[in-house]
C-alpha cells in the first residue's frame, strides 16, 4: 500500500502504556483522551505535528490486545493495521516501569513483519534507576531504542531528532491531495450512544475510518476526517455518544461528554443524528439544545430509516420531531440509512447550504431597504410592547446576528422578535442556521 504524501508517524502499543500522553506531548494539545484506565483511545486519531521546521501526520491507535477475540479489541487492531499499512515510522511504545510481557513480544513480532522503519519507545523512564533496565528491551529485537517520559517532557528532544530525520522540510514536501482552496467546512457528528454516529463517517467518507459497534458508546474520542466534494473540503468529526452524567459512570464517558461538547464549539455546522427506529427522546433533545446554545447551524438526520418500516410514517415522524425540538424549526430534516447510503449523498449539498446560510453577511444599505417594505402592523405585539424600529445592521455571522436600533431602551417582545426573524429567513434564505437579534437604544 502506498504511503501518505506527508510523513505519517504511528504510535501503537498495548493499553496504558502511555501512548495518548506521547501522542498529546507532540502535537501540544490535549487532542486524544489521557486518563489511569486502560483502553481510553479506541479509535485512531490524526493530528499534524512538525519538529525542527518538518511537518508530519501523528496517528494515536488504540491500545492493541493480540489474540483477544473480543469485538472492541480485534476492530481496534484493524484500525491499527490500516494506519501502519501507511506509516513512514512506527513508534512502539512500552512501560519502562514494568517487565517485558507476552503481549509486547508478540506486538514487536507482528510489527517487525511489516518492514516499516521501527523505533521502541520505552516511555515512563522518569528516574536514573529505571535506566538501568533498559537492556531487557533490546531483546525484542528492534534496534532503536528510546528512553523518554512522555508526562515530563524527557528525552524527547532525542526521539524527535530520530523520528523526523529524513522528513522533508516545510514547503518541500508535496502538497496535500484534500488541502482546501478556501475554508474548510467543521462537520461534528452528534448525538446518543448507538444512534450510528461511527457508521455515517465511516459511509461519507468512503472507508472504514471509525470503529462501528452494537454495542453503545463505542467511540470514546473525537475522530476526524476530510473529504473533498465538488471543490468543497468537508472535516467530519464523530464524536463520542453523549449521555445523562447519571449514567457516565466510568471516568472515559465523562471525558467523552466533555470533548464531544468541545467539537461542538469547534464545529461550523452540526449533524444531529436520531435513531428512526426509537423516535425522539429527551435525550435527543438535550444534546440538541448543546449545538442550538452554542449558535451551529444544524441539520437533523433521522438514521435507520430502512429499518424504521411500516412502524413510521415520514410525515408524522417529522411533525412530532418539530414537535418536540420546536427550538430547531430552522434545521432541515433528512432521513438516511447510513448503513446501506440510501440518500447520504443528499448531506453534502446541505451542509454546504447551512454553513453559507450561516456566514451570510447583508450590506446595510440592502438590510434597511428589505425592512421598509415589511408590514409591521401583521406582527403580533402586545399593546404597550411595541417599539419604533430606526434602522438596523448585521454585527457578526455564525451565526448571523442583527443590531435593531429603537426609539427607546426596551427588549423586543418574543413574538415580535420571532416575527422579524421569520422575515430574514424568507428574504435571505438563513436555512439551517438560528439567527440573533439585539436591540440597541439610539439615545443609549
Amino acid at each position: 500500500m502506498s504511503r501518505s504524501l506527508r510523513p505519517t508517524v504511528v504510535i501503537v502499543g498495548r493499553p496504558n502504556v502511555g501512548k495518548s500522553t506521547l501522542f498529546n506531548r507532540i502535537t501540544g494539545g490535549r487532542r486524544a483522551i489521557v486518563g489511569n484506565e486502560p483502553g481510553m483511545t479506541r479509535d485512531r486519531i490524526h493530528l499534524l505535528a512538525e519538529w525542527s521546521g518538518r511537518p508530519f501526520e501523528l496517528i494515536d491507535t488504540g491500545g492493541i490486545v493480540i489474540g483477544d477475540e473480543a469485538e472492541i479489541p480485534a476492530q481496534i487492531l484493524r484500525q491499527a493495521r490500516v494506519a501502519i499499512n501507511q506509516a513512514w515510522r512506527i513508534l512502539f511504545v512500552v512501560d519502562g516501569r514494568t517487565e517485558i510481557t507476552g503481549a509486547d513480544r508478540e506486538l514487536a513480532r507482528l510489527l517487525l513483519q511489516t518492514g516499516r522503519p521501527l523505533t521502541l519507545v520505552v516511555n515512563k523512564v522518569d528516574v536514573v534507576s529505571l535506566e538501568a533496565g533498559l537492556g531487557d528491551f533490546y531483546s525484542l529485537g528492534i534496534e532503536q531504542v528510546v528512553p523518554i517520559s512522555a508526562e515530563h517532557n524527557k528525552g524527547m528532544a532525542e526521539l524527535l531528532d530520530l523520528v523526523t530525520a529524513g522528513f522533508p522540510a516545510a514547503g518541500q514536501a508535496p502538497e496535500d491531495p484534500v488541502a482546501p482552496e478556501g475554508a474548510v467546512i467543521q462537520v461534528a457528528i452528534i448525538g446518543k450512544p448507538n444512534a450510528g454516529k461511527s457508521t455515517l463517517l465511516n459511509r461519507l467518507v468512503g472507508a472504514e475510518r471509525a470503529i462501528v459497534s452494537p454495542t453503545p458508546g463505542t467511540t470514546r474520542d473525537a475522530v476526524d476526517e476530510s473529504v473533498r466534494r465538488d471543490g468543497v473540503t468537508y472535516n467530519f468529526m464523530d464524536t463520542a455518544g453523549i449521555r445523562r452524567k447519571g449514567k457516565t459512570r466510568l471516568m472515559a464517558e465523562k471525558l467523552s461528554v466533555i470533548m464531544a461538547r468541545r467539537y461542538i464549539r469547534l464545529a461550523d455546522v452540526v449533524l444531529l443524528l436520531i435513531d428512526g427506529t426509537e423516535g425522539v427522546t429527551a435525550l435527543d433533545a438535550t444534546i440538541a439544545g448543546y449545538a442550538h446554545e452554542g449558535g451551529r447551524a444544524v441539520l437533523i438526520v433521522v438514521n435507520k430509516w430502512d429499518l424504521a418500516g411500516a412502524k413510521a410514517r415520514l410525515p408524522e415522524f417529522a411533525q412530532r420531531l418539530r414537535d418536540e425540538l420546536k427550538f430547531l424549526d430552522y434545521a432541515p430534516i433528512e432521513f438516511i440509512s447510513a448503513l446501506t447510503g440510501a440518500k447520504t449523498g443528499r448531506l453534502f449539498p446541505l451542509i454546504r447550504k447551512a454553513y453559507e446560510a450561516a456566514h451570510r453577511r447583508i450590506p446595510t444599505a440592502e438590510l434597511n431597504r428589505f425592512f421598509a417594505k415589511v408590514d409591521l402592523d401583521r406582527a403580533p405585539v402586545p399593546a404597550g410592547k411595541r417599539v419604533k424600529i430606526l434602522y438596523l445592521t448585521q454585527a457578526s455571522v455564525a451565526p448571523p446576528t442583527f443590531v435593531l436600533f429603537t426609539d427607546r431602551a426596551q427588549q423586543l417582545h418574543f413574538s415580535f422578535e420571532r416575527f422579524l426573524i421569520n422575515q430574514f429567513r424568507r428574504q435571505f434564505d438563513f436555512t439551517g442556521t438560528p439567527v440573533v437579534i439585539r436591540t440597541r437604544s439610539r439615545r443609549g
